[in-house]
């Protein structure tokens, strides 16, 4: 009884922080401003004073510099294939094809955003950028279809997340190996002996197993949407040459290129950007505007994400995320079964407040390696466990950079918002199955 009251009171930091920005996201207030004041209540209900807060949270701004550049230079990519066409020209053909197979352009539409959503993380390494661009164009032809855009959320952010925790390239390279197996190597653990796809299949399969309940049984049913931006979309598509196809084309394969082998996405972008004003296919005098848009584009994004940095750094600070990992598997003893299911909870509670799982696995891996070593866990569980603790909440999390362009590109026309249509989603249909497929993973493996 102790250890449960020692648990629970005084109340842990950590929580009430992420508590308190859900609480102000549910209600509509901007993640900005959620993130900004659950950051110092956290700071408030722990042993720091107001100015070591401040210190904490700028500390954690000033560490986002480098996300918000990243973001900067893939979204000034994302423009300049734009001005190629590639997009207007996709959207184009399936407006074409409207009057004659819909059922057929439907699941076209949907099979195309995901491939496109999961090459995002591997193939064509651009993130989230895709989504302002290839998603707004195609909104008339979603409405004309009567797709439910919360499935297409629940579709892009599968292709977002998933593949990085399941798969070691691109974006998967540097979630799994990079972060994930060499913290774990770091706290104490050796596991380069670990097939990682081998340890992450079962949490990949409780993703895949929500994206089809999302597409064939919750959102199945049409939805109308006002039809909006007919003419904006059927006009200045024809128009698109050979040479910037041709260009845009080699331009990704360079970015790709020089992303795999550096790991940087800021230089991978830039060499893109830079061979499309090489190319002539943008113009010199152009290239301060088309930079512009692109940082405009992403400005929001960015500085959510800058300012989840700050929120991550004042948890940090508390240090109150030791003691509530430990004090919750203290309550359960040697239980492995009830130990795993609090883990992955405290792992959730942890992403949602920070919105990064490249961000979570650092902050619990020091913590939870020594607590499945003494709780008999066999390395690859281990790794499972941590790995879905880690990515659990990126789907679902209102600053998740994941669901903020999903909801930016489909909320072009004002019709999707961004708690009740994207967060509440894909926190049911991919934090539920992953919790179970991580905590079941963790037990068997």
């Amino acid at each position: 009884m102790n250890l449960i009251i020692n648990a629970i009171y005084p109340l842990n930091a950590v929580v009430v922080a992420v508590i308190c920005m859900l609480i102000l996201s549910l209600c509509r207030v901007h993640v900005v401003i959620s993130l900004i004041i659950g950051a110092f209540i956290g700071g408030f209900c722990s042993h720091l004073s107001l100015k070591e807060t401040i210190d904490a949270f700028n500390m954690g701004i000033s560490n986002g510099a480098n996300i918000a550049l990243s973001y900067a230079m893939l979204g000034a990519f994302a423009v300049a294939i734009s001005k190629s066409g590639l997009p207007e020209l996709l959207a184009d053909k399936a407006i074409k094809q409207l009057t004659s197979a819909k059922q057929r352009l439907k699941w076209a539409l949907i099979i195309i955003i995901a491939v496109v959503s999961i090459s995002s993380q591997n193939v064509i390494p651009i993130h989230i950028a895709f989504i302002p661009l290839l998603i707004p164009p195609l909104l008339y032809v979603m409405s004309r279809l009567q797709l439910d855009r919360r499935m297409m959320a629940c579709i892009m952010a599968f292709g977002l997340v998933t593949p990085y925790m399941f798969l070691p390239v691109g974006f998967g390279n540097i979630f799994l190996n990079q972060i994930l197996l060499k913290n774990i190597t770091t706290s104490g653990l050796d596991v380069s002996h670990v097939n990682v796809m081998y340890a992450m299949a079962i949490p990949a399969l409780g993703m895949f197993l929500g994206l089809l309940c999302a597409i064939f049984i919750t959102y199945r049913k049409p939805r109308h949407y006002k039809m909006l931006h007919e003419t904006q979309i059927t006009t200045d598509f024809n128009h698109v040459s050979r040479r910037s196809l041709i260009t845009a084309l080699l331009a990704i394969v360079l970015s790709f290129a020089a992303q795999l082998y550096t790991g940087s996405m800021i230089l991978g972008a830039l060499v893109g950007f830079i061979c499309f004003i090489a190319s002539g296919s943008i113009k010199w005098g152009e290239a301060d505007g088309v930079f512009t848009d692109g940082v405009k584009m992403m400005a929001t994004i960015g500085f959510v994400m800058i300012t989840a940095q700050g929120f991550a750094e004042v948890l940090k600070a508390t240090h109150d995320i030791e003691p509530l990992v430990i004090n919750s598997a203290a309550i359960f003893g040697g239980n492995k079964v009830a130990a795993a299911f609090m883990m992955m909870l405290i792992g959730l509670v942890i992403t949602l407040g920070i919105g990064s799982s490249f961000s979570t696995v650092p902050i619990i891996a020091a913590i939870y390696v020594p607590l499945c070593v003494q709780l008999g866990f066999s390395p690859v569980a281990t790794v499972c466990l941590i790995g879905a603790s880690g990515a659990i909440g990126d789907a679902g999390s209102p600053p998740s950079d994941t669901i903020l362009a999903t909801s930016a590109g489909l909320n072009a026309d004002g019709q999707h918002d961004h708690i009740r249509d994207s967060v509440i989603p894909t926190f049911i249909h991919f934090n539920i199955p992953l919790f179970i497929a991580g905590w079941v993973g963790s037990l068997i493996l």
